[in-house]
């Protein structure tokens, strides 16, 4: 039991220790992926003067991580709009050095002139303004024009930091706790809650690292989306209403049809009680009685 408290104590201590020590104290770890970019740019710590005389240079300082979004629309002919998907589509596929990725593509052929589609990209951030210039160029060539742009950034700058702190104290957690297992010697319920703390830290770890790795990834590639439209409000002139009434004179008959269908339906029962109360009333009334079952009075004989 002793030996069991005591390791429950180290655990803890070495807990809050990964926590509230600072950077200086804390192993090193390399927090690059394979495919984003470091964080952070070193400063060298000193530089040489003109004269032989050493100065401290700049103090580093760590570079915004801004993750860009942005939103283009374009008005061209329906006929155009699968056309110029098409078009920015291959000027995704053309950008080297995986520079672009294809998310989503959708279009809706829509009924008479108009039509409506959508493109989800993924470009570099480097490379995203350009690309924005060079998916307008394309719609000026299929006959088109730009009606709206709009780009609005996020600043992770924070998050990354707070969880390249938090990922730093958990890798030297787990190192800690897994180097008490293999030195402290106990009975195997106090060796299986160790493991579990560790297994803990461990997914904590992955957690991080993953957190990062999406955050790195918003930050190097920009979300572009496009939006494409045709028609302009209010377009057609004086014969767009005439079309429109032809148009819709199917349409308007049909309703009326259904609803004399309608209107039938729902009287039909009433009607059909009302024909067979009236025949009853007729099969069973007194021969001296109206229909009202009013007494009919005998009338008098004519005089000569």
């Amino acid at each position: 039991m002793r030996m069991r408290n005591t390791l429950i104590a180290t655990i803890t201590i070495f807990s809050l220790a990964a926590c509230a020590e600072g950077p200086e104290n804390m192993t090193s770890f390399d927090m690059a992926e394979a495919d984003v970019a470091g964080s952070e740019a070193e400063a060298p710590a000193m530089a040489k003067s003109a004269e032989g005389e050493t100065t401290t240079s700049e103090i580093p300082v760590s570079q915004p991580q801004i993750a860009y979004s942005y939103d283009y629309g374009f008005r061209l002919p329906s006929s155009e709009i699968p056309k110029a998907q098409q078009a920015h589509i291959a000027l995704c596929n053309d950008m080297p050095d995986n520079g672009c990725r294809v998310l989503n593509m959708s279009n809706s052929g829509g009924e008479g002139d108009y039509a409506t589609g959508r493109l989800h990209l993924e470009v570099a951030a480097p490379k995203a303004g350009t690309f924005g210039e060079q998916l307008a160029e394309a719609v000026d060539e299929s006959g088109g024009s730009q009606v709206a742009a709009s780009i609005t950034g996020e600043d992770l700058s924070k998050k990354i930091v707070d969880t390249e702190a938090r990922l730093r104290s958990r890798v030297l957690l787990s190192e800690r706790l897994t180097e008490l297992l293999r030195t402290r010697k106990g009975t195997v319920a106090e060796l299986v809650e160790a493991e579990r703390a560790v297994t803990e830290v461990n997914e904590e770890i992955d957690q991080a690292r993953s957190w990062l790795k999406e955050m790195r990834g918003r930050v190097s590639y920009s979300t572009v989306l496009v939006n494409y439209r045709s028609g302009a409000p209010g377009s057609g002139g004086f014969t767009r209403p005439i079309r429109e009434a032809f148009g819709d004179i199917a349409s308007t008959l049909g309703y009326s049809v259904g609803a004399v269908i309608s209107f039938v339906a729902i009287l039909l029962p009433w009607i059909l009680l009302l024909a067979l109360a009236i025949y009853l009333r007729r099969r069973f009334k007194g021969a001296d009685r109206t229909f009202w079952g009013r007494k009919i009075e005998p009338t008098a004989p004519a005089e000569d």
